[in-house]
């Protein structure tokens, strides 16, 4: 049975409909709170990062650590998804820079496909431009290596890959209904200096929910068929 390990920062950042892909295949999945539960002892078949409120140039040990982790993962090929947090984990661990953006990215946000993304086997499926639904006050350069898959007008690389298999995703692919709800409440400052509201933010993303959600899909299932 293949397994899935996901990293979460904070208990309210989980893999979401990643979750549901993953079952549906019949895959298994082992979820650590890395701050407090430390990581996991290794990768397995598709390894997940997930967001949080934290930045990656904290001075904390365990972002250290969970960089090196991650880092591993890439070199040995690992299957991998990084969302929000977790592909600014990813571009740093490459070696690329993650610094504060032009402004907050919260809730739904327009983002276009690269050519290099038209030609992506998860991304060419789909429009050309779509709705994505962000978090996020930082943005990253384009690791050495890596192709830039979209963009969006405050953030100028939005997505890219790395090889064939790892993919570092600034927005969120995976996000449920409950999942805007816990970020609304425990995230509730950032909606302030963007002057959003709660509701706003809501009403919104419900109806484009169920189309993110075939692109996770796809995209779970284009990295399970590299890893077995």
């Amino acid at each position: 049975m293949l397994k899935a390990v996901c990293l979460q920062h904070v208990p309210f950042e989980g893999p979401g409909a990643f979750a549901k892909s993953l079952a549906k295949r019949g895959v298994g999945l082992h979820s650590s709170l890395v701050p407090t539960d430390g990581l996991p002892h290794d990768a397995g078949d598709l390894l997940i990062v997930m967001g949080g409120p934290m930045s990656v140039n904290d001075s904390d040990k365990w972002i250290a650590e969970e960089t090196a982790f991650i880092r591993s993962a890439l070199l040995a090929g690992t299957p991998v998804i990084g969302v929000c947090l977790g592909s600014q984990f990813m571009a740093k661990a490459l070696g690329a820079t993650v610094r504060s953006g032009k402004a907050l990215e919260i809730g739904m946000t327009p983002v276009r496909l690269t050519d290099a993304g038209k030609q992506d086997p998860v991304f060419g499926a789909g429009p050309e431009s779509f709705d994505v639904f962000e978090w996020h006050g930082e943005v990253f350069e384009l690791p050495a290596g890596c192709v830039p898959l979209a963009e969006s007008d405050i953030a100028p690389l939005q997505a890219f890959r790395y090889g064939d298999r790892a993919y570092g995703l600034l927005f969120h692919l995976e996000m449920e209904e409950g999942g805007i709800d816990s970020l609304s409440q425990e995230c509730a400052p950032d909606l302030i200096k963007a002057r959003l509201t709660a509701h706003q933010v809501r009403s919104a993303a419900l109806p484009q929910l169920p189309q993110l959600h075939q692109t996770a899909d796809r995209l779970i299932g284009h990295l399970l068929t590299s890893a077995r």
